[in-house]
């Protein structure tokens, strides 16, 4: 059974905290060439979710537009960091 809206966009919040590289110092996330501003996009992210977590928090129900936005600029931002040569979360997307 699919879990409900809800529940499903706090499993990709979870999923995507645990995947993204949050807890790197600023010096690393900022070493060497620049593709793209790694550390603002981290938190960029970092903010999209917490701000999911307060709607949830309370009582808003996602749809399924949310739920796709959220996803497609979590793959953003990995791809961002992919380019940067940092770490990027191998299961915290679904495909």
């Amino acid at each position: 059974m699919k879990p409900d809206s809800t529940t499903a966009m706090q499993l990709l919040i979870e999923r995507m905290r645990s995947g993204f590289p949050f807890a790197l110092p600023a010096a690393q996330v900022c070493d060497g060439e620049c593709r793209g501003c790694s550390l603002k996009v981290l938190e960029f992210l970092a903010s999209e979710l917490d701000t999911w977590d307060a709607r949830l928090a309370a009582g808003e129900r996602p749809g399924l537009a949310e739920l796709s936005r959220l996803m497609r600029t979590g793959r953003k931002v990995a791809r961002v960091l992919e380019r940067a040569g940092l770490p990027t979360p191998s299961d915290a997307l679904p495909r």
